[in-house]
This record gives C-alpha cells, structure tokens and sequence, in this order.
C-alpha cells in the first residue's frame, strides 16, 4: 500500500516519542501490504475498527493513541487523516474527519 504523506506520523513522533517504535511498526506493516478489503486490514492489525465512509482507527500503543486513516482498496492508498491520543480521538466525528 501507498501512504500519502508520513509527516503527520513524524510530526506526532516529535511530540510524543514513545509511539516511535508502534508507529513505525504499523507504517512498515502497511507499506508491505497489498490490502483489497477490511479483512485484510483486520489480519494484520486485530484491533482496527471500521468507522464508515472508508474510514479505519488504529489503536496505537496500547490504545493510548488513535490513528484513522482512509483507505482506498482499489488504488492501493492509505491517507492519514487523524493521529492523537485517546482523549483527543473521543472529541471527533472518526467517520468524517
């Protein structure tokens, strides 16, 4: 798969260093995968949630931190579109961000 952009990863990293490792554990999974629906998604990361208009949520480190990201199966993308800690996450809409 293709991620558009890493740097909201980098920039989250810079704030908050212990998700290092986890971060760049899941961008190392994902740029490996070759994902055409949600239960590919879900063999590689059991916990990942479908949250509607093509929008998935990540637990990070221990659920300590949420990633949601867009993923479009047919052309082979991933967009991130939100990362921040689980207080952050429950004060969004994770389907429409």
């Amino acid at each position: 798969m293709r991620v558009i952009t890493e740097e909201p990863l980098k920039n989250y990293i810079s704030r908050y260093p212990d998700t290092e490792t986890a971060l760049q554990a899941w961008l190392k999974t994902v740029k490996k995968a070759n994902w055409t629906c949600f239960a590919d998604v879900k063999k590689d990361f059991n916990s990942v949630d479908n949250v509607g208009n093509q929008h998935y949520v990540f637990n990070i480190r221990g659920n300590n931190h949420r990633l949601i990201v867009v993923i479009k199966f047919t052309i082979k993308w991933v967009y991130i579109r939100f990362i921040g800690t689980h207080q952050e996450y429950d004060k969004i809409d994770a389907s429409t961000i």
